[in-house]
């Protein structure tokens, strides 16, 4: 090492630089040849550097020249790549591609029987090449004249002493024992008569023993000597008898690596297996139809992962990429590529394979697409954020809305998936607009795979509109008919409990899921009271912080003498509801419908007087022409009550948020937000009348809420009125509808306060008798 770097430091001073930068140095043995690992100084590109010594090997110059000139001119893809070759007055350099030393690997014995078998019919291909086509013979066959690639392939060199035999001077016949530890591997046949006894001998016999001799090296781990030439310890079953004739004594009967391969090759051969069918096949995998490229992925999907890795990532990878893209390769060879592409590193992934995928997934082969939908959790961690959400996500959208129901599905579980490495801004406006779409979606198991995926990636929507999309998806599915829909919605309110607040889990979440505990499948209803259950556990716990009082709005006591009313807020009675609405009912209806009339003047509060006493007459209808047109009922004051003024009640309306990614969930809250607006109704007749004055914006236009009613022990006034009816028995002076002056038309009310001609009670007492015989009129005349 410190002779290469002198030398490389005088080849720089003498004004001409070295193209490689050298790096460790590999240790290898029975070599003539230092082993340094290198870098192309132009582009940085890995590679190996052969190097020898001329002083300290003088004696051995004549393999190391025949070795430079044998590199340069021998092609094979089973032998080293040479990518430079320099000579100087000091040292030879051979240059190429970046290979490891096979002993390395024998010695640890980390090779697996499939790989072994895979290196070892390279080396006898190319073997029977140098044999037959070149007419040579390798001399040195050898663990250590064999190379791995970092294509993982074994590569044959050490041609130190490789020699045609049609040249008459070849440097086997002079030079062969100057190989180092050449005792240990030389034939029988020339330890006993020389390397000149090869002429006299098939041309394959002395690379056929060694052939044998590397065998053993392979499945054993290390050999000794010419005692275990032919033993069959740790060799295949399949292999052992053509093994066995590799390593005959007599060379005439050896079995030549041409041979070898043949019966390898045979049905049911040692060299049939897989891999070395892909590595046959891989070249040509672009020229195949559709049948044998079928049967080619067959052959790779049965692929263990103790084959080399580094074989896949270089050779096969690459034509893989070229057939799907370019050849029709469709979605089996992109699985394969998947597969292959989980093995790489992170840069060895963005350079190769994420400009193919991105490409593919513009792709309209729908086959294409589901197959890349579905191995897409196997390759979203090596995408890069920005591409998925600039470049890939814009893709996979259009799967929303396709019209094949399998691409619809898989673009629908692929969003788990990318759902990390999308915006915020993605999130919340596009994707929610198409999840809103297949939630509505006419097959079912696809509204069933959307409310278990907005379940699932409800952590990513953002806060402002999280829990009115997940209400108003899961409130859906609870309506839907298929029982599995339905059921995912109460699993997915079960999984999202925790974002919404208490005020939905009681009076939007709950009310939905109370339907479902009658739902005609026991599947849901069973699940419903888990569900039930554990938004009822939140919600006590809930109340059980909440003070036990609220602070009043006013001060002012209420009489005490409302206490005894029926139907009052004291009342604890079993049916105290029902008669306080009741009341309500009666008290809100009270009264008649006046016409209005423009600048009416307000109207004086009623003294209090005896029920008894007729109402004094007034002395102007204007009076009745006072309140508001859009006036319904008079706003009545409830019997045992405080005033309004006393209870306002705010309501407070629904308002739209606006936002653009979840605007097209509010259709499905049709059905809540009318249900929600009912009850709000201010024109109900079942909502307590303070509601009803609030909601419709009228306040009472009495300056003084008139006075509870007392009878004073008087008797029942509107009892009598009634009973006299029946009797058909005639009305006292001055209560007779005769009396009544008629209604003021609107265009008289500006005089009529000029005019007093015609004098008409404040209120119109119907005595006519209803239809009912059980109604006994009770409260139809009440004030």
């Amino acid at each position: 090492m410190d002779f290469l770097k002198s030398a490389v430091a005088s080849a720089i001073a003498k004004g001409s630089s070295f193209p490689y930068s050298l790096g460790d140095r590999v240790d290898i043995s029975d070599s003539i040849w230092t082993l340094h690992n290198a870098a192309k100084r132009e582009d940085g590109s890995a590679c190996s550097i052969f190097t020898f010594d001329i002083a300290a090997n003088k004696s051995r110059l004549p393999l190391a020249k025949n070795a430079v000139r044998k590199f340069r001119t021998l092609r094979h893809p089973g032998v080293i790549k040479v990518l430079d070759t320099i000579e100087s007055e000091t040292s030879l350099y051979i240059v190429t591609e970046r290979v490891v030393p096979l002993s390395w690997h024998v010695k640890r014995k980390s090779l697996s029987e499939e790989t072994c078998k895979w290196g070892l019919y390279t080396v006898a291909t190319t073997l029977k090449f140098i044999n037959e086509d070149a007419a040579s013979i390798h001399g040195v066959v050898r663990a250590s004249s064999i190379y791995a690639s970092e294509s993982g392939e074994w590569k044959l060199g050490g041609f130190d002493i490789l020699s045609s035999m049609n040249d008459e001077t070849a440097v086997i016949y002079t030079y062969g024992s100057l190989v180092p530890d050449a005792a240990r591997y030389t034939p029988p046949e020339v330890v006993k008569g020389g390397w000149d006894t090869i002429k006299r001998h098939p041309l394959s016999a002395i690379d056929a023993y060694g052939l044998g001799i590397l065998i053993f090296e392979v499945f054993n781990g290390n050999f000794t000597g010419g005692d275990q030439v032919g033993k069959t310890t740790n060799i295949p079953p399949g292999m052992q008898q053509s093994y066995k004739r590799l390593c005959a004594a007599n060379p005439k009967i050896r079995l030549s690596p041409a041979h070898f391969v043949e019966q390898g090759k045979k049905h049911g051969g040692f060299f049939q297996t897989s891999l070395i069918r892909l590595t046959d096949d891989i070249e040509s995998l672009g020229l195949k139809n559709d049948t044998e490229r079928e049967e080619f992925i067959n052959e790779l999907d049965q692929l263990s992962d103790d084959f080399p890795e580094e074989f896949f990532k270089m050779k096969v990878l690459p034509e893989l990429l070229k057939s799907v893209e370019f050849g029709g390769g469709g979605p089996k060879v992109l699985a394969a590529i998947l597969k292959i592409g989980s093995k790489l590193s992170q840069d060895e992934y963005n350079s190769k394979l994420t400009p193919v995928i991105v490409r593919l997934f513009g792709n309209p082969d729908r086959a294409l697409r589901v197959c890349l939908l579905d191995n897409l959790p196997l390759m979203i961690d090596n995408l890069p954020q920005k591409i998925v959400n600039d470049k890939i996500f814009p893709q996979i959208t259009s799967g929303f809305t396709d019209i094949a129901p399998v691409v619809r599905e898989q673009t629908v579980k692929a969003v788990l998936s990318v759902i990390t490495k999308l915006s915020d801004r993605t999130i919340n406006g596009e994707l929610l607009r198409f999840l809103a779409r297949t939630a509505n979606d006419e097959q079912p198991g696809i509204r069933t795979n959307t409310t278990i995926c907005l379940g699932r990636i409800a952590k990513h929507l953002g806060q402002g509109s999280r829990s009115k999309v997940l209400i108003a998806a899961f409130s859906r599915a609870l309506r839907d008919p298929f029982v599995h829909a339905r059921c995912a919605g109460l699993l997915a309110l079960a999984a999202t409990i925790d974002f919404f607040t208490e005020e939905d889990c009681a009076s939007r979440i709950l009310p939905a899921i109370c339907p479902s505990l009658l739902d005609r499948e026991k599947l849901m209803r069973d699940q419903a009271n888990k569900t039930l259950e554990l938004y009822l556990q939140r919600v006590r716990k809930f109340g059980s912080t909440m003070p036990e009082v609220a602070l009043p709005s006013s001060t002012s006591p209420e009489p005490s003498k409302d206490a005894a009313r029926i139907g009052t807020s004291n009342d604890k009675s079993w049916a105290g509801w029902a008669i306080s609405s009741f009341t309500n009912k009666i008290t809100a209806a009270n009264g008649e419908i006046e016409p209005a009339t423009n600048g009416a003047k307000p109207v004086e509060a009623e003294p209090s007087r005896s029920a008894s006493v007729p109402r004094p007459v007034k002395t102007s209808v204007s009076a009745q022409l006072d309140v508001p047109k859009e006036t319904i009922r008079p706003a009545a004051q409830p019997l045992g009550r405080r005033s309004q003024s006393e209870h306002p009640v705010p309501v407070t309306m629904m308002e739209d948020e606006a936002d653009d990614g979840f605007d097209a969930w509010g259709a499905m809250e049709d059905d809540d937000n009318h249900t929600q607006q009912k009850a709000d109704d201010p024109f109900d007749p079942f909502s307590p009348i303070s509601n009803t004055a609030s909601s419709s914006g009228l306040a009472a236009p009495m300056k003084a809420s008139p006075a509870p009613y007392d009878d004073g022990g008087e008797p029942d006034f509107a009892g009598w009125l009634a009973a006299q009816s029946k009797t058909k028995k005639p009305l006292p002076k001055g209560l007779n509808k005769n009396a009544v002056a008629p209604p003021v038309s609107r265009t008289s009310s500006s005089t009529s306060a000029t005019k007093p001609k015609a004098v008409a009670p404040a209120k119109k007492i119907d005595t006519k008798p209803k239809d009912n015989d059980d109604d006994d009129g009770w409260g139809d005349a009440w004030d």
